[in-house]
């Protein structure tokens, strides 16, 4: 199975770029295969309706009532480095857990 995760950042090019790819590697590290893609905040919305992500990572702020009931994951790690692995660790552990 392809897990699908979203990346969000409040311009959708620098942070959740970034975030987007190291979560890639260390979710792929897991043995999960991943497609990852950017947005910016205000394309949430759009991005989960036609993408249809597993999981949101946001690198900002982002409401709950954007995520259409989507379980999100800090980006910020992936960023700074620090609690990067824990990250990972959490997402590919709820990621194995989902039935489809």
């Amino acid at each position: 199975m392809v897990y699908k995760v979203l990346t969000v950042c409040g311009t959708g090019i620098a942070t959740s770029t970034v975030a987007a790819e190291k979560c890639k590697q260390l979710l792929l590290e897991r043995g999960l295969s991943i497609n990852a893609i950017e947005c910016k905040v205000s394309e949430i919305e759009g991005k989960i309706s036609v993408f249809q992500p597993h999981v949101i990572v946001p690198t900002t702020i982002v409401s709950d009532n954007k995520l259409c009931g989507i379980k999100k994951f800090p980006g910020l790690p992936f960023i700074t480095g620090i609690g990067m692995d824990k990250a990972a660790d959490e997402i590919a552990e709820y990621l194995k857990s989902i039935k489809e």
